[in-house]
């Protein structure tokens, strides 16, 4: 498959447009765009991620929560936190499907710095319910967009409620640049999704096949009583200067990570994503998470050359659900879903937030972030 000279991103992306040279059409604008656009953003998230950080300190039992997957990001996120900002930070990791290479990580992480840890399981019935339904059921974007953007939030939500039922003022995701989805968040999660908003996907609700009681499982500030206090909820990476290759080296050097594959997204993400990667691969034509990686090449942040071997390698596994690969047939088997199943079948809906703010106007003076409250 063609794919940009520059990032790599494949032809077949939705608005790659390789031009006679080869060049993507995101690379073309990347080319014609204000080059100190993106650090003078950088720095404005950086200048308010620091007085968050002053704002925090000493409010409550913990200066902040820090979702802790295991993957190198987190772990970069929670070291500097803890040693190079000396914050009380309590980890926070949601076991879904953690492989052995993460737990390993988090072991050693937490171990090294001497953090507290708490660990959150939820009910797996409920999980394997709605990712068999869900991937039965994929909107246009394909499967990474539609189960992971259900799953995200209910793990999101998780952390949001125990930092507002033990009163800490900020929440840190390691969510490097180029993720999630602007839609979503970029260096901050809107304040009326998090004070305002029910999070409790249309689509599940929609669909008749699941209970009051799973639905309650995500974020709803209405569950909580009226004046409470609800987090800040911050991607400190798009504030902080970012280096792929850095951040694992670090790490690794470190000690958090026993060797060098262990900090590499192929071996510390959930296996359950082989699963939706080999879905997109069939019904998209691409790796989902192609864009993403190509965002960070774009920008200088991540190596060219490493992805370069690394994308066809991965796709190649997963193809034909082999070495790494083969966990493909092993997730679907736990989510009880065939392999001919897993089928796009609605379009892209509307999202429910920008629903809800179209519904729910605020007033001009409201603002949407801001000093921690």
């Amino acid at each position: 498959m063609p794919t940009c000279v520059r990032c790599l991103l494949p032809s077949v992306v939705p608005g790659a447009d390789l031009d006679a040279a080869g060049v993507c059409a995101l690379c073309r604008v990347e080319d014609t765009s204000d080059p100190a656009a993106g650090e003078r953003q950088r720095l404005a998230f950086a200048s308010d991620l620091e007085q968050t950080i002053e704002a925090c300190r000493g409010r409550a039992a913990y200066d902040c929560l820090a979702c802790f997957s295991g993957g190198k990001d987190s772990i970069y996120m929670l070291y500097k936190l803890k040693k190079e900002l000396g914050l009380k930070v309590l980890a926070f990791t949601c076991d879904l499907d953690i492989p052995p290479a993460g737990w390993d990580n988090i072991h050693r992480t937490i171990d090294g710095l001497d953090v507290d840890h708490v660990t959150f399981r939820p009910p797996m019935g409920f999980y394997r319910k709605f990712f068999a339904y869900l991937l039965r059921n994929q909107d246009a974007r394909g499967a990474v967009r539609t189960v992971c953007y259900v799953s995200a939030p209910l793990t999101e939500g998780y952390a949001l409620r125990l930092a507002t039922e033990k009163g800490i003022p900020v929440v840190f995701a390691g969510y490097s640049p180029g993720q999630p989805d602007p839609d979503w968040m970029l260096y901050e999660m809107p304040r009326r999704k998090i004070s305002e908003f029910d999070w409790t996907p249309s689509v599940l609700r929609d669909s008749g096949l699941f209970s009051a009681s799973e639905l309650a499982l995500f974020w709803n500030p209405r569950q909580f009583p009226e004046g409470t206090g609800f987090p800040r909820y911050i991607a400190p990476f798009h504030a902080w200067e970012y280096d792929q290759l850095e951040v694992i080296r670090t790490v690794q050097r470190l000690g958090f990570v026993a060797r060098r594959r262990n900090a590499n997204p192929i071996f510390s993400n959930s296996p359950f994503q082989w699963l939706l990667m080999y879905s997109d691969l069939k019904n998209l034509g691409y790796n989902p998470y192609a864009p993403e990686f190509s965002t960070l090449i774009r920008r200088g942040k991540a190596s060219r050359l490493m992805w370069r071997v690394a994308f066809p390698l991965v796709d190649a596994m997963i193809r034909h659900r082999v070495l790494l690969g083969a966990q493909v047939t092993r997730s679907a088997r736990e989510f009880g879903v065939r392999i001919d199943e897993m089928a796009i079948t609605r379009p892209t809906p509307p999202d429910d937030y920008q629903l809800f703010l179209e519904q729910n106007p605020a007033p001009p003076a409201r603002a949407e972030s801001g000093a921690v409250r």
